[in-house]
Parts: C-alpha cells; structure tokens; sequence
C-alpha cells in the first residue's frame, strides 16, 4: 500500500517567517489572477462546492479517485464535492453566453481523499480553473502551444515580481522559454524510466517544460498517466504515430530536486472523441449522463481549460519545502512532527 512520504531538503529554512509568508500569498493571489485573465481574455465567475452526482459533471481525475458523497435530505439527492471543475466550466461557458475567444476562470476548492500525502500532494486542493470557448480549426497542438506559452509568460512575468518585491527569496531562476516535448518522444529518450523519473530528466535540462499528451497508451502499452474519459482530448492523432491534444506544464524545483507540477490543461473533448474514449475506457454507459447528454446535442462549445494550482504557484515563488507551509490542511502525525523538527512551519 501506498504511504504518505517526505522530502526534507539539507539546512532548509524558511526565507520568509509566518506573516510575512501571508503577505506574500495575498500578493500572489491578488495579481498572479488578474494577469492570467488579461493573457486569455478571462472573466471570473463563481463556482461549486457541491453537484449532483447523477449529472456527471464532477472530474473523476484518473477515474480512480473517490469523490466525497453525501446525500442532500431535503431532495433526496445525492451530491459529491468536487475533484476538479473540467466539465462545470463548460456548461457555465453555455449557460451564462459566452462567445468565441471568450472565457472565464474560478476559484476552486476541492477536496481530495485518496491522495497520497507528499511536500506537493494535499487532500485540500485550491486551483484557478479556467476555460475558453475554441474554434474547430484552433483543436489543434499549435493552438494548445500558443495557450501554454501565454501562461508560462504570466508565471515567468510573476516569479521575477515576487523575488522584486520580497528580497529574501533570491533570484528568479526559470528559463524564459517553455520546452515542449510529447511524451512518447519522453519515453523514447528515457526508456528504461519510470514517467515520473523522464519529468525529473527532462525538466533537470530544460527548466520548465510542457510535456504533451497524457492519457493514451504509449509505445510501452501504458500511458504517461492516467486522465479522465470525458474532458481532456488525449485520443485524437497528432501525426507521426502521437496522440493528445493535452499536458502538463512542468518545471524543475532545485529545492526538492525534482519536477514540479504546475498545470494540467488541454483543448477539450468534441462529440467524436468523448465517443471514442468512452469505449476505450469502458465506460460507455456513461453517455446518458447530462453532461455527456450535452455534448453530444451540440449545446457545449468547444473548449481548451485547465487547472493551476494556487497552492503550487505559491509554494515555488515563495521557495518553501512543503505545501503545507502554504495552505492550512491535514497531514499524517509522523509528517507534521518531522516537520517541526526540521524547521517547516505547516500552517
């Protein structure tokens, strides 16, 4: 079984103490949003906490975590708390009009019980979601290139305005430019690797990298990692033998020398390959859902989105061992008193 682990970097101390560390949060918070919206045309709107399992719109992530599920007894329905807001943004997309080269971000709070606890994995995850309504001629990897560029921008553009304005933390140290790489080319470089150890290879050299397409089976007959049937187009063909419309945007933490994941986003599923996903998958019996329902009458646009993480973005900027030191949430008694003999302040 699978146990929470911890990685506690040699000499680590923290640069910024406790209220300061706070300061620092609301400032990464306030702009870091902003910004992304000016970069792709977003505006905020609310989201949910809870929604009704019978709708199919929560994100089953990989499809093996559980989502939290509770029965709302003045309608005798059953709720879950979100895992993630892939599926909701499009709907709201639909419902509240917006147009081409529009779209809107939230922020999400989800709740996540099988995560195995690490310095980087909560079962409290916050994230700005974001979605934007595509033209079919923009499904295409050159189109998910420009999106990732332009948030890579916001993230450069931001880590240099925190190491100005909070002094202690040092220099800025991310590359300019974002390399990208599909991970069947990944694990042709690297092919006695496991796909965690190719992100540390590659992100090691380049700094920061978009690693493309994850979710359908590789030359190996496994896939870089796993992604849900019904929101990330990982099946269309690509051209030379690659697949997937989708990624992470990855950089290299030389704190906890490793990979570190900062968004999961990808152009979005049409009519064609939700079907065809859904068999790959086996959960065909999911197309009565009224999510998938919609999709499937055209009254969803097309769609790119993705997630990026508020806790994550704020543990890099501002150096810190664990993401605890960030957000306030619950961690094993052997991890939280390591910490404390180490000089990690969990909030």
């Amino acid at each position: 079984m699978l146990r929470s682990s911890l990685n506690i970097p040699e000499g680590y101390s923290p640069s910024l103490d406790l209220k300061e560390t706070e300061k620092a949060i609301k400032f990464i918070k306030s702009v870091f949003q902003d910004r992304l919206a000016d970069e792709l045309n977003l505006t905020r709107i609310s989201a949910p906490l809870i929604v009704l399992r019978k709708t199919g719109v929560n994100d089953y992530l990989t499809g093996k975590e559980k989502p939290i599920r509770f029965t709302i007894t003045d309608i005798n329905e059953e709720a879950e708390i979100i895992q993630s807001l892939a599926k909701w943004k499009r709907v709201a997309l639909a419902d509240y009009s917006f147009s081409y080269g529009e779209g809107l971000y939230t922020d999400m709070n989800a709740i996540r019980p099988d995560e195995i606890l690490d310095n980087l994995h909560s079962v409290y995850v916050d994230q700005w979601d974001w979605e934007r309504v595509v033209s079919k001629d923009e499904r295409i990897l050159d189109f998910l290139k420009l999106m990732v560029r332009k948030i890579y921008k916001v993230i450069k553009e931001m880590e240099n305005l925190v190491c100005d304005k909070f002094k202690k933390l040092g220099r800025s140290f991310l590359p300019e430019e974002i390399h990208f790489i599909h991970s069947e080319d990944l694990l042709e470089k690297y092919p006695d690797l496991t796909p965690e150890e190719r992100e540390d290879k590659i992100c090691r050299e380049k700094g920061a990298v978009f690693v493309i397409g994850i979710g359908a089976e590789l030359k190996d007959g496994r896939p870089h990692d796993e992604r849900a049937a019904d929101y990330d187009d990982w099946s269309t063909e690509t051209g030379k033998g690659r697949k997937g419309l989708n990624g992470d945007i990855l950089i290299w933490y030389p704190l906890l020398q490793r990979a570190f994941e900062l968004s999961s986003m990808g152009i979005r599923v049409n009519k064609e390959s939700l079907l065809k996903q859904l068999q790959i998958k086996g959960e065909e019996k999911n197309i009565g859902l009224y999510f998938h329902q919609r999709l499937l009458e055209g009254t969803l646009p097309l769609t790119i989105g993705g997630g990026i993480g508020q806790s994550r973005l704020c543990m890099f900027f501002l150096r810190k061992a664990h993401v605890g030191e960030v957000q306030s949430s619950i961690w094993p008694d052997e991890m939280t008193k390591k910490c404390e003999e180490n000089k990690i302040p969990l909030l």
